[in-house]
């Protein structure tokens, strides 16, 4: 087992304005699971092969352990990869695959097979030992990637959206597995996923990125209730956090004919006379009292049994194309019909105050 270290490490292709990781440090700790996040193009998948040696580094250093691996082949980094695409070979058998690189090695056979065999009993895939890849499904050859990467007891396993072919209900299994798993054999573990509710499900803490730069790490937790900029604001969460300009008062900030009452602090911390609000969907309460309510008309009621969401636009602004999408949780049971208007007010213990210019978070 080992720690993980990356030192302002930054790779840039030729031909591209910026780099595709910039300077990222990072350090992840011995046994953790920790996800890369974020959305396509944004560097997740290009800081994980440059941990495992697929992608060179032009500054900076990755460290495994106590040992700067930066320019070694990955062969030498005691890693095991699983990609998305599974990488087995079709004429060999699932325990062929799972101990190839075992027997390359040079290990003795009685050895393989009490490795696989191991695995095998892990994963729950005995009875598919002498069965070819094309006889396996989705998430049994899922399983079998997995295996052939347990039964090499790496430093490191690297995990590059391993879950991105399987049907949506397979997904949420497989996820659960593979963490468990994780935790299970306490093996540090590095896994890319752009699906953030994925990320949040499964890892310790969670790395958000874009345009090649790290915008936050922390527990799934802190990432959903302070996030460090709008990004992750909007980024982080299932319907996403509602995200809208509002112009500054002497009290606070007004937003679609609402008044949102703001502390001197935060006012004073503002970079120009508008600030961007978040609120999550769950922060919003349908009050009966409109004034100084959010007037939201309804476009959309999604029912999902046990929750219901409802999309729509502020009700009062200036110009029609500058409405805000809006989402509200409301009860399940009463939900309001298409086209009706509801007056909403945001918790003021829930509400989340960026810099209209630099998306920091303001205090």
């Amino acid at each position: 087992m080992a720690s993980i270290t990356y030192d302002k490490a930054t790779r840039r292709y030729a031909g591209s304005e910026r780099p595709a990781v910039d300077a990222l440090d990072l350090e992840i700790a011995d046994g953790e699971f920790l996800v890369l996040v974020g959305p396509s193009g944004c560097g997740k998948s290009t800081s994980l092969r440059m941990l495992a040696g697929l992608e060179d580094i032009d500054d900076g250093a990755v460290w495994i352990g106590d040992r700067d691996v930066t320019q070694l082949p990955p062969r030498s980094r005691d890693i095991a990869m699983v990609f998305q695409n599974y990488a087995l070979y079709p004429h060999m058998t699932v325990a062929q695959n799972m101990g190839f690189a075992l027997k390359i090695a040079g290990r003795p056979a009685s050895e393989i097979k009490q490795k696989v065999l191991e695995a095998a009993k892990l994963l729950d895939i005995e009875q598919y030992l002498d069965r070819k890849p094309k006889a396996l499904s989705g998430g049994q050859r899922q399983r079998v990637a997995m295996g052939r990467a347990i039964v090499r007891e790496p430093q490191v396993f690297l995990m590059d959206e391993p879950l991105s072919n399987l049907d949506a209900k397979l997904r949420v299994s497989t996820r659960t597995q593979i963490a468990a798993l994780q935790r299970r054999l306490g093996v540090t573990t590095v896994y890319v996923t752009h699906d953030q509710v994925e990320a949040m499900t499964m890892g310790d803490r969670v790395a958000v990125l874009s345009d090649g730069l790290l915008q936050q790490c922390d527990t799934p937790r802190a990432l959903y209730d302070k996030p460090a900029n709008a990004f992750v604001a909007g980024f982080i969460g299932s319907p996403a956090m509602n995200l809208a300009t509002a112009k500054l008062t002497a009290e606070g900030a007004e937003v679609g004919g609402a008044r949102v009452p703001l502390t001197r602090e935060t006012i004073a911390a503002a970079d120009g006379d508008t600030v961007t609000l978040g609120f999550r969907p769950e922060a919003l309460e349908v009050v009966t009292n409109e004034d100084g309510a959010l007037p939201i008309k309804v476009d959309l009621v999604e029912e999902l049994g046990s929750d219901a969401f409802v999309y729509g636009k502020l009700a009062q602004t200036d110009a029609d194309d500058a409405r805000p999408n809006v989402v509200v949780r409301v009860d399940p049971r009463t939900p309001p019909a298409m086209g009706d208007t509801l007056h909403l007010r945001i918790r003021p213990d829930e509400l989340h105050v960026f810099s209209a210019t630099s998306g920091l978070r303001l205090p």
